[in-house]
């Protein structure tokens, strides 16, 4: 009994490497294919003759779908086992590229998108359960992992423009069909891997049912309330940089879309190696002063960038991308903590509804610039970081991990 007992642990106190470079990879080609949507703006602008507002429609539709209904997913994965629900979302994503490079109009831009959308919200919980598994007991560097591969997808939206959808125009999102492919040939190889875990991490519903602490309850409910507000705000700038800021370097500084595009991609990048490195240095300075530093670190930078020179724009956006996405890991294995058992819907409540909410600042920033102007947007979303002096009313990680507890025992 005392062997089986090892035997059925070490597996999940293992960091299982080869599964979380594979389950990053692919977060890298699902957030490249959803990276497309963004990256052909000033191509869709052209060609259909799109307003600010047609655009922010685009970008909320997306990113709604995929907001909408990954806390969905992952509360009815977090019940249910389902580890080839995996590739079947990445078909969704597939379906939704061939309709980008055919759509004609308006509504079936809209349309694609959704089916994109929908192969994201089916793919961020559940691959950060993959995560999760894979982590042993090294959460924040699995997650940093994990979440690498996603940002590193990200970043590359302004090199696609330049690369693809200048040269090809929207007819060169049809390349994308097989990154696609490539990612479900990937996820049955995890989807395999991860129906053999099934033992080591029951499902809620398997699990000894506690009645919960009434003002324990409360103070969670806080806490991660508060925890996708600050999320929300992160993502309501970083949206309105990557939507729209290439529109103010075309406009303000006289740029070419394939110019402004290189202007993007290094606060992007910069965001992914801030992704990286947010877990480690979270796990000496810890989680929480990681989202504090994070949001008010950034916000000098972000009042300062819409009054700068052209010259200082990459410097800033190199400084910028990385302090701003530090706390990108971090906010999610600190709500993994606050809600333990809940992996699905946690992430899909961080990663997705609270990227919804930043869908939805899309909309406002598109109809704000159609209203005024691109400077006015930059100057509005300058001061969204300054929400980070709430992180003070988040507990400690100490106290975090004591509930943590609580709740496990």
């Amino acid at each position: 009994m005392a062997m089986a007992s090892v035997k059925k642990e070490a597996p999940a106190t293992e960091t299982i490497y080869k599964v979380l470079f594979a389950i990053s990879f692919v977060h890298l080609l699902n957030d490249a294919m959803q990276s497309v949507i963004p990256a052909i703006f000033p191509i869709l602008e052209k060609s259909m003759n799109l307003s600010f507002a047609q655009l922010g429609w685009i970008a909320f539709t997306l990113n709604m779908t995929s907001s909408i209904m990954q806390p969905v997913v992952g509360w009815y994965t977090d019940k249910k086992t389902s580890p080839f629900l995996l590739p079947l979302g990445m078909a969704c994503s597939l379906a939704g590229m061939v309709g980008i490079a055919f759509s004609s109009q308006f509504s079936y831009i809209l349309l694609s998108v959704i089916f994109i959308g929908l192969g994201s919200a089916v793919f961020h919980p559940e691959g950060s359960r993959v995560a999760y598994m894979a982590a042993g007991n090294r959460r924040g560097l699995a997650q940093s992992i994990y979440q690498v591969g996603g940002n590193t997808g990200q970043s590359l939206a302004p090199v696609m423009t330049a690369l693809v959808f200048v040269p090809f125009g929207q007819f060169g999102a049809i390349w994308f069909t097989f990154v696609a492919a490539l990612a479900i040939a990937v996820l049955f190889f995890v989807s395999g891997w991860y129906r053999t875990r099934l033992g080591a991490f029951p499902r809620v519903s398997k699990q000894k049912k506690k009645a919960a602490n009434p003002k324990r309850k409360n103070q969670i409910v806080f806490a991660v309330c508060l925890l996708v507000f600050l999320v929300f705000a992160r993502s309501w700038y970083v949206s309105g940089i990557s939507n729209f800021y290439q529109f103010y370097l075309i406009k303000n500084y006289h740029l070419s879309i394939s110019h402004a595009q290189y202007y993007i991609f290094v606060f992007l990048a910069a965001g992914v190696a801030g992704t990286f490195f947010g877990g480690p240095l979270a796990d000496r300075f810890g989680k929480r002063n990681m989202i504090f530093w994070s949001m008010l670190g950034s916000a000098p930078l972000t009042m300062l960038l819409p009054y700068v020179s052209l010259l200082w724009v990459y410097p800033v956006f190199l400084l910028l991308g990385f302090i701003i996405m530090t706390s990108f890991s971090v906010t999610v294995v600190y709500a993994q903590e606050l809600l333990p058992g809940r992996i699905g819907m946690v992430s899909g409540l961080i990663v997705g509804l609270a990227f919804g909410m930043g869908a939805l600042g899309s909309v406002i920033l598109g109809n704000l610039a159609d209203l005024h102007s691109v400077r006015f947007i930059m100057l509005l979303v300058s001061f969204l970081p300054l929400a980070g002096v709430l992180t003070f009313l988040l507990p400690n990680d100490q106290t975090v991990r004591a509930w943590e507890k609580e709740q496990s025992s």
